[in-house]
């Protein structure tokens, strides 16, 4: 039987850190995560594990954060039995619905069908609940898509169903790929393009709307990127973030022709969309 490897990371001060320290951790082999009070659980199996992977993780360098880490062995989980035991239906909005392909249909407008498995994106979490709304309220018809950190593509399945033109999904975990082809096939979505990478392609078209749900550290990274990449009045939806961290969203994109044109706020996170003027 498969064993794993359970890292326990407790992260001092927990903010902004166990942030950047997920995104960190999201570039090595672990199966997937748990955010708890604390800081974070990662999974590994237990024959991918060397100690030389943590050496890529310049936090526990960093005089400003203190990590403590534990490890321990367990028994090999069947993740999917997990995800399906909790997972329940949850309604955007009157006319959308998110569901796995094992519950009863809904018979709404838009009926999306998402099957987590290890990735992030089920429509349960503040973030992806505000980016979903903003799209309902958009008009995606024959628009030019980019879903960043696509996960498990709900929001390019979403904007394909309203109507998209064409949409590159972009996600530097293979895994999330995988998973991505999965409901892609299941909700019959012949227009997202799934590319594996961490970075926008510049090479590639302009959009009329990005959608990126990551976290504050790579949002901050990329606003250059995305203002690049979006045609002349196009808008970009942000989430991943807290309420406290909006004035640092705003002063970023303000700094990039990116003005402030809605807000949603869930609990503590929130959701910008912006409009690039020029």
């Amino acid at each position: 039987m498969r064993t794993y490897l359970g890292l326990y990371f407790k992260v001092f001060p927990k903010d902004p850190w166990t942030e950047i320290l997920l995104a960190q951790l999201q570039n090595l082999p672990f199966e997937t995560f748990e955010i708890t009070k604390k800081g974070i659980n990662a999974y590994i199996k237990e024959l991918e594990f060397k100690e030389s992977l943590l050496n890529q993780i310049d936090l526990f360098s960093n005089d400003k954060i203190k990590i403590e880490l534990k490890s321990k062995k367990i028994p090999f989980k069947n993740w999917n039995l997990k995800w399906e035991k909790n997972f329940r239906p949850i309604e955007i909005d009157s006319n959308c619905v998110i569901r796995a392909d094992f519950h009863k249909k809904f018979d709404k407008k838009y009926e999306l069908v998402i099957n987590p498995r290890m990735s992030f994106g089920t429509g349960h979490h503040e973030t992806t609940f505000m980016m979903m709304k903003f799209a309902l309220k958009m008009n995606l018809k024959h628009k030019s898509i980019l879903d960043m950190g696509c996960g498990t593509s709900i929001l390019s399945i979403l904007a394909s169903k309203l109507g998209a033109k064409k949409i590159d999904a972009i996600d530097n975990n293979p895994l999330c790929l995988e998973n991505s082809k999965e409901n892609i096939l299941v909700n019959n979505c012949c227009n997202i393009n799934l590319i594996l990478d961490d970075k926008i392609d510049k090479k590639k078209s302009l959009y009329d709307v990005i959608f990126a749900n990551i976290n504050l550290n790579v949002l901050i990274q990329q606003i250059p990127d995305f203002s690049n990449s979006l045609n002349l009045n196009g808008d970009l939806i942000l989430s991943g973030f807290y309420v406290k961290d909006i004035s640092k969203i705003k002063k970023k994109c303000k700094r990039f022709g990116l003005y402030l044109t809605d807000q949603k706020q869930k609990n503590d996170w929130c959701s910008l969309k912006f409009n690039y003027a020029c």
